[in-house]
């Protein structure tokens, strides 16, 4: 006869059953408990759809500062999976490659009263890196963002064209932005919802950069293929999940 396995409490096999009984349990009552993907990383899909990590959650590579090919040695440093923006004196990020017609998104979070960027069709040749900027900013607590008609609230293109309003989490919890370039169209996203849309060969588009801070800035409206760039304005934020895809025209 076969001997049977001992399940009497305390005997080890009584251990092994409670345990796989717990995970089992788990598993089935919360979905998705043990299917979270590990942050900075890309799933299967992401990259059978051709989708690129700009951060590997350890190191800033890939990046550097203006008009220089190293990254900045102060500044900006890597927290727990976050590239963290410590807002005192490391200056804006560059990525190392440029990009036309893309699809980026990524995460953040800041600090009450925050604000930074991202920024694409950047002009960084020039004496001033400015281009379309989507906005990222404590709309409850900084006065900025009560500017320009709600051309500074986040996920605006900043001071040039205002967003639908209402989809950002408050400071110190995790958004998602994500930025769409195909052609002369572009949108912004917010926490998945598309928040503002615009043509870059449009009259409107060139109405608003007549009535905004860049109505003086050469060939703003006509950059492409350039770097992106994540702001240091002087307040802390954390960056994470900062991934994109190149698309065809």
């Amino acid at each position: 006869m076969r001997p049977r396995a001992d399940w009497r409490a305390g005997s080890p096999l009584a251990s092994v059953g409670f345990a796989f009984g717990l995970l089992l349990l788990l598993s089935t009552t919360r979905p998705g408990a043990f299917a979270a993907e590990a942050a900075n990383t890309l799933s299967d899909q992401e990259k059978k759809d051709g989708w690129q990590l700009l951060f590997d959650g350890r190191t800033l590579a890939g990046w550097h500062s203006y008009h220089k090919q190293s990254y900045p040695t102060n500044g900006w440093d890597v927290q727990a999976g976050w590239l963290h923006c410590l807002g005192t004196t490391g200056g804006d990020l560059f990525s190392d490659h440029s990009f036309d017609h893309f699809e980026l998104k990524w995460e953040w979070r800041q600090v009450r009263g925050g604000n930074s960027g991202v920024k694409y069709f950047v002009n960084e040749a020039g004496n001033d890196p400015r281009g379309h900027e989507y906005q990222m900013i404590d709309d409850a607590a900084n006065e900025d963002a009560k500017l320009a008609q709600g051309k500074r609230v986040t996920a605006s293109f900043y001071d040039v064209l205002a967003p639908l309003e209402g989809h950002v989490r408050p400071a110190g919890e995790t958004n998602q932005g994500r930025v769409l370039v195909r052609g002369n169209h572009v949108e912004h996203w917010l926490n998945g919802a598309k928040v503002l849309e615009y043509e870059c060969d449009s009259d409107a588009l060139k109405a608003a950069i007549a009535q905004s801070k860049f109505k003086n800035t050469s060939g703003f409206a006509s950059v492409r293929n350039a770097p992106l760039l994540l702001q240091d304005h002087h307040s802390e934020v954390w960056f994470r999940n900062l991934k994109i895809r190149v698309l065809a025209e």
